[in-house]
């Protein structure tokens, strides 16, 4: 089913039966198809039109998103920050590597990201004073 123009959902049938009578008589049968080919030949350049600058507008919007390139700045960002840390961890390996004192290349591996407690933090704390050695003694 074709949707219908907003300016003609409220209008009737028999409405368009007078316009078109009205129609009739102001310009008479024989002009008729010249107006509505002018009509059609109007709608489809309006038609073009729009659709020329929304293309405009998409090739624009591809354009500076393309100019953008966050994907790039982040990476290009990150590799900067990370450089002189990698510089700094060849730095030791080659001073540890050059260093008589070890028998094997060592290479450097940074720790990781988290690091668990280990000890006397992994036991659970209780809000008692320490006094066993105290009474132990006595």
């Amino acid at each position: 089913m074709s949707t219908i123009p907003l300016f003609l959902s409220d209008v009737g049938g028999s409405e368009i039966l007078l316009i078109l009578v009205v129609i009739l008589m102001f310009f008479g049968s024989k002009s008729i198809p010249g107006i509505a080919r002018t009509m059609g030949r109007t709608i489809r350049q309006i038609k073009d039109a729009s659709q020329e600058v929304q293309n405009e507008i998409r090739k624009s919007g591809a354009d500076m998103k393309g100019d953008l390139n966050l994907t790039g700045i982040i990476s290009e960002t990150r590799d900067n920050i990370e450089q002189p840390f990698r510089d700094h961890a060849q730095a030791l390996d080659q001073v540890m590597n050059d260093d008589p004192r070890f028998q094997k290349p060592v290479s450097f591996v940074p720790p990781p990201a988290t690091v668990e407690p280990t000890g006397p933090l992994d036991q659970p704390q209780s809000d008692e004073p320490v006094t066993q050695d105290m009474d132990k003694q006595q």
